[in-house]
């Protein structure tokens, strides 16, 4: 199906399915062997320990680069787009790509650290990869409500920003929280210290996550 897709739909497509993928596989096997509570643990924890740390770091690094090529070809589209139209800067989308690549570097960054690890540098690339992520598809969003009606449909921006404000909503009170938790750990369970601040902060780090998917979801018309 994806290879019958026109354009290069199938970029942004792939990328939707390979990082819900690595998101759903790396839970399954940490909940399974038994090593973090079923019960929404962050992300970086199902991907902490053998095996599942391995799937976790590959996926999530090929994630990275298809979501590189994904913003870099939508770069590409507004260039060509906006030289009939002139709806926005070209150092607007030149900054624009430059955030996103950025937040795909700190997703590089969160793979190949483990929280374990090396827990200072794998936060710092958590926190560079939510935050330019949300910061980019911010300014996506704003750049598709300059380019309609032409080359977007009012419905597409709207969904777009809807995304952007509860990713945003979201990041802030994961930043909180997630600085209020006093130990590094994966193994949460609920009445211990903490875990109310943890809990809290995983619900809204899943939230921004699957916000980016279902944001890149949207591409795929425009890169048809």
């Amino acid at each position: 199906m994806l290879c019958c897709m026109p354009g290069v739909a199938f970029v942004p497509a792939l990328l939707v399915c390979w990082s819900s993928a690595a998101f759903i596989i790396s839970y399954v096997m940490a909940v399974l062997a038994g090593h973090v509570e079923p019960f929404v643990p962050y992300i970086s924890d199902t991907g902490t320990k053998p095996p599942e740390s391995g799937v976790f770091g590959f996926m999530i690094n090929i994630s990275a680069l298809l979501a590189s090529i994904t913003m870099y070809i939508r770069y590409l589209l507004i260039e060509k787009q906006n030289e009939s139209s002139h709806f926005v800067r070209s150092s607007c989308n030149m900054f624009t790509l430059c955030v996103g690549l950025m937040g795909c570097t700190g997703m590089g960054i969160v793979a190949t650290f483990q929280e374990l690890a090396v827990p200072s540098v794998h936060d710092i690339g958590a926190l560079v990869a939510f935050g330019s992520g949300v910061v980019y598809i911010t300014l996506q969003s704003i750049i598709s409500y300059k380019s309609c009606p032409r080359w977007n449909t009012y419905l597409v921006c709207h969904i777009r920003m809807a995304i952007s404000v509860i990713s945003c909503i979201a990041f802030i009170p994961m930043i909180v929280f997630a600085s209020k938790i006093s130990m590094t750990k994966i193994d949460w369970t609920p009445g211990e210290k903490d875990y109310t601040y943890h809990f809290m902060s995983a619900i809204c780090e899943w939230t921004v996550a699957f916000g980016f998917i279902c944001f890149f979801l949207t591409f795929i018309r425009d890169f048809q």
